[in-house]
C-alpha cells in the first residue's frame, strides 16, 4: 500500500526536479562549478522522496491499515501528488521569507 504513495511522490518530485535541473545546466553551462549544480538538484528530486518520502508513505499506509481500508490508486495518486506538493509550497515560502 505504501509503496503506490511513494512512487507518485517520487515520480511527482522527478516531474518538478528534472525541468529544474535543465534549466540549471542551461543557464550555467559556461560557469566553471555552477553546472554541477543541476546535479545536486537531480539529487535532491531522488533522494528527499527516498528518505522523507518512505517515512510519510508509510504513516498513510499505516493509518489505513489501522481503519481497516483500502487504497485504490487514484487515492494513492492524490496523495503522492500531495507529498510533493507540500514540499514545493513549503520550500518555496522558505525561500520568499529569505528574501
Amino acid at each position: 500500500m505504501w509503496y503506490g504513495v511513494f512512487l507518485w511522490a517520487l515520480v511527482s518530485s522527478l516531474s518538478f526536479h528534472i525541468p529544474a535541473a535543465l534549466l540549471a545546466l542551461f543557464t550555467l553551462r559556461h560557469h566553471k562549478y555552477g553546472r554541477f549544480m543541476s546535479v545536486s538538484l537531480l539529487l535532491m528530486g531522488i533522494v528527499g522522496p527516498i528518505t522523507a518520502g518512505i517515512l510519510t508513505s508509510a504513516a498513510i499506509a499505516g493509518v489505513y491499515r489501522a481503519a481497516g481500508k483500502k487504497m485504490i490508486p487514484f487515492e494513492a495518486l492524490i496523495l503522492g501528488v500531495g507529498q510533493t506538493f507540500c514540499v514545493v509550497v513549503v520550500s518555496f515560502l522558505r525561500i520568499l521569507a529569505t528574501l
